[in-house]
């Protein structure tokens, strides 16, 4: 169900981190922590949604770790921030979700397997790790989902607007948008 009284407080910008075509029907925002299980579970329905409604959907994945349930949730949305310098976010953000079992429980060990595997330059992305930008990035989209009324993960909003429901529901409400605009 889409909630018209939470909204997305912060609108979809060139800051964000994009998927799909810029001018797509349906704009499909997630607030997710790289280390949560329920947003690991949601990676392949958000894969499938997308591959579903390709050139009608546009994708953003914002970050909201939440780092007291989920101990390393920050340091691996540094990491995606870190690899983005380097135009590599969505390939980082696809391996934290593919291999979150190996990863989470080894902690800051099991991240550098990441690095490792997606060739990145481990000096670079340490000193990148560094910046404060970094945090300063992960700290807005935060910030953002808070005032948009974000209070778990993964989060959706549909075109600006709270989704409520299971991952079904969700893809027939993408299909009911698309198909009256169409």
């Amino acid at each position: 169900m889409i909630s018209e009284e939470a909204v997305l407080a912060v609108p979809v910008s060139a800051r964000d981190h994009i998927q799909g075509t810029p001018h797509a029907v349906v704009t499909l925002v997630e607030y997710g922590d790289f280390q949560c299980p329920a947003c690991g579970g949601a990676y392949p329905l958000v894969k499938q949604i997308q591959h579903r409604y390709a050139g009608n959907l546009r994708f953003v994945f914002r970050h909201f770790p939440l780092s007291q349930a989920h101990p390393y949730a920050q340091l691996a949305a540094e990491l995606a921030e870190a690899a983005a310098v380097d135009g590599r976010f969505w390939a980082m953000h696809d391996w934290l979700y593919e291999n979150q079992a190996a990863w989470a429980p080894r902690g800051a060990a099991g991240l550098e397997t990441g690095v490792r595997a997606l060739g990145l330059d481990e000096a670079a992305i340490a000193a990148t790790l560094r910046n404060p930008d970094i945090d300063a990035r992960i700290r807005g989209d935060f910030m953002g989902g808070v005032r948009s009324g974000v209070n778990g993960t993964p989060s959706f909003y549909v075109n600006g607007y709270l989704y409520q429901g299971d991952f079904d529901s969700l893809v027939h409400a993408i299909g009911r948008v698309i198909a009256r605009q169409q």
